[in-house]
């Protein structure tokens, strides 16, 4: 509800007259089971996109790193709002070491994690920020992973030990950035909320992403810095990680694709 009232608050800035319609997801109804039981990357999509689709709504905002990689046909993505802080946060300490209790539900974050300290001990924790980091307390973790950009709108900069850079953990393709998707022929709708670069970087980022057929159940990654497009493939306990830099999102795909097949 945070993203979607920051979007209607630029639609209206343009004079639009917005009113929020508020839309539970199978990823919000379920907030125990892995990714994985539930659905594939698109759990938190799927039945705001079908209200778009029958009409019940105009414009459906997401977080675009919840989007899947390719367009869902009828619809696309009218605008991308300037991009906001698109790295992962660790809550609850500033370092890792071994031994530690992480809590996230990604296996993205969990193959950079133990990549990063192998002696780590990886917890799934599903939910909203507000209940992960409450569960985290309640289970005694040492920290929990959450993207930057979520917490920095809901005013819980405090949490935040330390903000991952790139070069340590690599973002999820679109993170930081929220998506005003709308009915194919209806982009007026939403056009002059649309941020230039913030869809350049993205466009190129979900790209690198559906070329490598990776989402929410496979460890792939996809950054453009502004200059450089980073994509990166793992394995789900860590123990290795390939990163490709480029400038063409085809190029970096297809020096990482033998190992996503391998």
């Amino acid at each position: 509800m945070t993203q979607a009232g920051a979007a209607a608050d630029t639609l209206r800035a343009g004079g639009a007259e917005v009113a929020l319609v508020p839309i539970t997801t199978a990823g919000d109804r379920d907030r125990t089971r892995p990714f994985g039981q539930i659905g594939d990357r698109g759990v938190f999509v799927k039945e705001i996109e079908e209200a778009l689709l029958s009409g019940r709504i105009d414009v459906a905002v997401h977080s675009a790193k919840d989007m899947t990689s390719t367009d869902t046909e009828g619809l696309v993505v009218g605008a991308y709002l300037a991009r906001e802080d698109p790295r992962d946060a660790l809550c609850g300490v500033a370092e890792l070491r071994a031994g530690m209790r992480i809590g996230t539900a990604s296996v993205r974050r969990r193959a950079q994690l133990l990549g990063l300290e192998p002696g780590l001990v990886i917890e799934p924790l599903r939910g909203n920020i507000d209940t992960r980091l409450q569960k985290g307390r309640e289970r005694k973790l040492d920290a929990v992973v959450l993207a930057a950009c979520g917490l920095d709108r809901l005013g819980l900069q405090a949490e935040i030990g330390r903000r991952l850079e790139p070069a340590e953990m690599l973002p999820e393709a679109g993170q930081g950035a929220l998506a005003l998707q709308v009915r194919a022929g209806e982009e007026e709708l939403v056009a002059a909320a649309d941020d230039a670069e913030t869809r350049r970087r993205v466009t190129a980022e979900r790209a690198c992403v559906a070329t490598l057929g990776g989402g929410c159940l496979a460890p792939v990654a996809a950054f453009h810095d502004g200059t450089t497009l980073t994509a990166l493939v793992a394995s789900e306990d860590g123990t290795w990680l390939e990163r490709r830099s480029g400038g063409d999102p085809a190029a970096v795909a297809a020096e990482l694709a033998g190992f996503v097949t391998a």
